[in-house]
């Protein structure tokens, strides 16, 4: 695999309002940004995310596509989309990657930072590297 053609930023966020900590439900949405910064258009393909709280439950989520779609990215453009996520604790994290092919036939894994979900709603923007 070469050298990633796309940066991505995220945006998380608590959601307290579909959130029920009293039976260890925190809601969590996200929002990202794939942007392609190579000089071919590239389709991304498929999602991969390991997340963790701080009760020590660990998810995989493995799956074609984001939200239903399968974007294809001309130079310089962007996807944008919003998604999320339950958690047994109040923090966590969240962290993964895309796999996007390009038009000659190219593939990359795209990776996603840790970034921090955190019910108190000032970790929720924060970014891990």
């Amino acid at each position: 695999m070469s050298v990633s053609p796309m940066s991505v930023q995220v945006e998380p966020r608590y959601l307290p309002d579909q959130s029920s900590p009293e039976d260890r439900i925190f809601t969590f949405a996200y929002t990202i940004t794939v942007t392609n910064t190579g000089a071919t258009s590239a389709q991304l393909i498929a999602r991969h995310w390991l997340i963790n709280d701080a009760s020590g439950h660990a998810q995989e989520v493995k799956g074609l596509g984001v939200i239903g779609q399968q974007p294809l990215l001309a130079p310089g453009e962007s996807f944008r989309y919003t998604s999320g996520c339950r958690l047994q604790a109040p923090s966590g994290t969240m962290h993964g990657s895309f796999f996007v092919v390009d038009e000659h036939g190219a593939r990359f894994d795209v990776p996603v930072p840790m970034f921090v979900l955190e019910a108190d709603g000032d970790g929720a923007r924060r970014v891990l590297h």
